[in-house]
């Protein structure tokens, strides 16, 4: 029994050197010191110890640049091109780029740990993204699941955006704060508020965060973000195609859009399962009487028979492919799911749309 006990008595404490070894070797291999970062040719440089991923990094000097998933490794968004520096791509990156970002050294920052000095390259616009505080002005039911979330800034007072773009916001997680994009669904002439349209993720740090959020609750978010770039050419057709919390980034590029050209030709696809998912439908129906070009579709895919539903029904690109002339030319923006985002983009490409007029977020 004695010599039982004694020798389950070493073991452990063998388990326990071998653990300390570890560590402390750990900790020095992983001591990478001060390494240098530069942005841009030296547009910007600091220092920062190494071993923690470039995102992060950057964070800390409130350089941000987009990680939908916030860091996680899931997004893919947050690509930077590096010159020099950064050892070998990891294969949890390479799932995320193309042949062209491969062979042209882009990376995910959220993966790639600062071990040397680094050299990379951003968009010049991620540069001016901005950190903002606000306060929640106005919350509204859309439907169970859905809220209109409208933010007053407060520093900055002001805020420029593109038609479609996004936010990332702070919300607090297990394990600190996390970041997670949403479209912004105000017009760009408002420069005073952001205006966020939330589906409630059963389990979802942010969503939760958002739907509890009340009137004159103070929040932070950076921005703006996003590639959606709306033709300036007025000849040219907008077609808008989303489903769910999809809207947002459609509200923003429709109520935009007939901001400044009131006569431009433009369509509205939007996809609901059943009349209880169904929002906006009115006031768009009302802007389409005040301009009309502007055409609006919505399908519910599982009408119920008290939805008394009259209109399409079906998956929203099977509306797209019958409604949609693939004469003139068009340019594209779709938001939902990746079935529909393919579905969708199917039909467009057989619609004679490029790829270049096609614009879209999976988040």
């Amino acid at each position: 029994m004695i010599a039982a006990v004694t020798s389950v008595g070493i073991t452990t404490a063998i388990f326990v050197l071998i653990s300390i070894i570890l560590i402390i070797a750990e900790k020095r291999l992983a001591d990478y010191g001060e390494c240098t970062v530069t942005i841009n040719d030296g547009a910007q440089m600091f220092e920062r110890t190494g071993g923690v991923t470039l995102l992060s990094a950057l964070y800390e000097r409130k350089i941000f640049i987009p990680s939908a998933c916030g860091g996680k490794g899931s997004c893919g968004y947050c690509k930077v091109t590096v010159v020099e520096g950064g050892g070998q791509i990891l294969p949890t990156e390479t799932p995320f780029m193309s042949r062209a970002e491969l062979i042209g050294g882009v990376r995910l920052a959220c993966q790639l740990k600062i071990k040397e000095d680094l050299s990379i390259r951003l968009p010049e616009e991620l540069l001016a993204v901005k950190e903002y505080r606000a306060l929640v002005s106005r919350v509204r039911e859309l439907t169970y699941d859905i809220r209109e979330v409208t933010f007053e800034l407060v520093e900055p007072a002001e805020i420029k955006h593109r038609p479609g773009q996004y936010v990332q916001i702070m919300a607090p997680g297990p394990d600190g704060p996390v970041f997670r994009a949403y479209s912004i669904s105000s017009p760009v002439s408002d420069h005073t508020h952001v205006q966020l349209i939330v589906r409630l993720v059963p389990g979802g740090i942010a969503s939760t965060y958002i739907h509890n959020l009340s009137e004159g609750d103070e929040v932070v978010f950076t921005g703006p973000y996003g590639e959606f770039r709306l033709s300036e050419n007025p000849n040219v057709e907008i077609v808008c195609v989303g489903g769910g919390a999809g809207m947002a980034p459609i509200s923003s590029i429709i109520r935009s859009t007939y901001e400044r050209w009131p006569d431009r030709r433009c369509q509205l696809y939007f996809g609901c399962r059943s009349m209880r998912d169904v929002f906006y439908l009115e006031d768009f129906e009302k802007l389409a009487k005040d301009h009309p070009n502007f055409k609006v579709h919505y399908a519910l895919s599982e009408p119920g028979e008290e939805d008394k539903w009259e209109g399409d029904t079906g998956f929203i690109h099977l509306s797209v492919d019958k409604w949609l002339d693939p004469r003139d030319r068009k340019q594209a923006f779709l938001c939902g799911p990746p079935p529909m985002i393919e579905a969708v983009t199917e039909v467009l490409k057989a619609k004679n749309l490029a790829d270049e007029d096609i614009f879209y977020d999976k988040f």
